[in-house]
């Protein structure tokens, strides 16, 4: 469940969902619809108020539909005008991507096809799927998809969505791996979400036992859909509960991204965080340090001589980690922040 989060003012983190350029609809996401409520309706020429689709949880008096033989390029240009009367960063981006969803198209095959009508069934679908982007619902949640590492990840508001800042880590882990070629290696994903880090690690390095651990079954439910998908031959071992606790054995390389979020910056989150992506993958405590401070705790008995230990973190608790991870017994030979793509520090590295 624990993916990636965090704190207001981290500007690589909290940018609103853009949607991936994939967009063949090869995984779903069932619609949920609403009930028709009897507010104003938003309507220009070829669109009519009615129903309102959606299950965003913005409150948003929005209304817009589209009457049957819309074009694409109609439908582009007014559902983008409506996304962007919400400061809806990359709105003709989303326009595009959720209609090629619909259509099961590509996005180019949209751009040669403007002069293309949409049946009813396209236009309702299109309608719920704009109404819900603009209570500012995750892309990735309306597609059911996203893409990390390059593989496609099925997602949902049971797990957090992978950011590309996040595959730093896989980077790190798969580099402990090749330095430990010719032996056995056993790598641990604590809090794994939809397993996008422990799915991703067991593509790459097949050699590798890995374990996928989460204390939320909702989450690993999704894991385990991407597990058959992505690595339907093996992948990695699903194990349920807290943090290192179900690890049956000490591990070479532990790799966790847990919440991060203090209790105070919760609701200074961006919408498209707070509002849809759960609430226990973000809080963590005052300071944001629970389950961080609980895992190093628990590290003694769970790392193999010689292992590593890579934490993601909050750039503002780059230091304070750093001091807790030092003061551990017995003391890790190495401690080490590392920077992401941006320049922020956002990695914790031990080695005992």
């Amino acid at each position: 469940m624990f993916e990636n989060r965090e704190s207001p003012g981290e500007r690589d983190r909290l940018a609103p969902d853009v949607a991936s350029d994939r967009s063949d609809g090869h995984i779903d996401v069932n619609s949920r619809h609403s009930a028709e409520n009897g507010r104003p309706t938003d309507q220009v020429e070829g669109e009519k108020g009615g129903t309102q689709y959606g299950s965003g949880q913005n409150e948003d008096p929005f209304h817009w539909s589209l009457t049957q033989g819309t074009t694409v390029g109609r439908a582009l240009i007014s559902a983008a005008q409506r996304l962007g009367e919400t400061s809806s960063e990359a709105a003709r981006l989303d326009a595009q991507v959720l209609l090629a969803h619909v259509l099961k198209q590509s996005r180019s095959w949209l751009f040669a096809h403007h002069e293309f009508e949409l049946s009813n069934e396209d236009c309702r679908r299109y309608a719920d799927m704009i109404t819900r982007r603009r209570r500012r619902e995750p892309v990735a949640y309306l597609l059911g998809r996203k893409e990390f590492y390059g593989l496609e990840f099925a997602v949902d508001q049971r797990v957090l969505i992978p950011r590309p800042e996040t595959e730093l880590l896989v980077d790190l882990v798969l580099a402990q791996i090749s330095d430990r070629r010719g032996r056995p290696v056993v790598v641990a994903d604590v809090g794994t979400g939809s397993g996008a880090i422990a799915i991703t690690v067991a593509v790459h390095a097949p050699e590798a036992k890995v374990y996928g651990i989460d204390i939320s079954q909702d989450a690993l439910d999704v894991a385990e859909e991407n597990r058959k998908r992505l690595t339907p031959e093996a992948g990695p071992l699903l194990l349920e509960g807290d943090l290192l606790d179900p690890l049956p054995e000490p591990a070479d390389v532990i790799v966790a991204n847990l919440p991060y979020i203090a209790d105070e910056e919760y609701s200074g989150l961006q919408s498209d965080v707070r509002d849809y992506e759960p609430r226990v993958a973000l809080k963590a405590g005052v300071e944001g340090l629970d389950l961080i401070e609980r895992l190093l705790e628990q590290l003694p008995t769970k790392v193999q001589p010689r292992g590593a230990v890579l934490l993601e973190i909050s750039p503002r608790q780059g230091e304070i980690v750093q001091k807790m991870a030092q003061e551990l017994r017995p003391k890790p030979s190495y401690v080490g922040l590392r920077r992401d793509y941006s320049g922020q520090v956002r990695m914790v590295t031990l080695e005992f």
